[in-house]
């Protein structure tokens, strides 16, 4: 295989690899409205195994602004286990049981909690702008190597380099 093709294989994968990285993390971003990927970073110990809360939970939006958890096994210890494990995260909510579903309700945003949400996007925004930036490099520095190494002509590695940079 060409090694330049290579080079931008590599480049394509890690690159989207940092993208899905971000759009995950900005799924976990509390708006005033309720989505099941709001608790996706929430692990719950179920029976000595820290285990994602939507692999032990049927998760649902019944209203705009209101997140409906149930449990599969409705047993009393792995509920409260569940209910511990919102409490301890950072989502800042308080869950609502009635012993069978947990309910959690999203207040409204006030304008003070939307500037710091704007700041926490924009912190992770440019980290993974750095990473992307990093992996740029990183493919030109190969592609500069190969280069030398002789396996790419200089008119190969411009082009290499066009190819990154696009």
């Amino acid at each position: 295989m060409d090694p330049h093709a290579t080079i931008l294989a590599d480049l394509k994968q890690k690159t989207d690899k940092t993208l899905k990285h971000l759009k995950d993390q900005l799924g976990t971003i509390r708006t005033g409205r309720a989505s099941p990927t709001l608790v996706d970073t929430i692990r719950v110990d179920y029976y000595g195994t820290m285990t994602p809360l939507a692999q032990i939970a049927n998760i649902s939006v019944p209203e705009p602004r209101q997140l409906l958890i149930k449990p599969f096994d409705s047993s009393t210890p792995i509920f409260k286990e569940v209910e511990r494990a919102i409490l301890k995260s950072d989502l800042g909510l308080n869950p609502q049981s009635d012993g069978k579903v947990l309910r959690l309700m999203m207040p409204p945003l006030s304008g003070e909690q939307r500037h710091k949400l704007v700041n926490k996007v924009k912190d992770l925004v440019e980290q993974n702008r750095v990473a992307l930036r990093n992996e740029r490099r990183d493919a030109n520095k190969i592609a500069d190597q190969l280069k030398k190494d002789g396996q790419l002509t200089e008119d190969q590695c411009k082009k290499a380099h066009e190819a990154i940079d696009k």
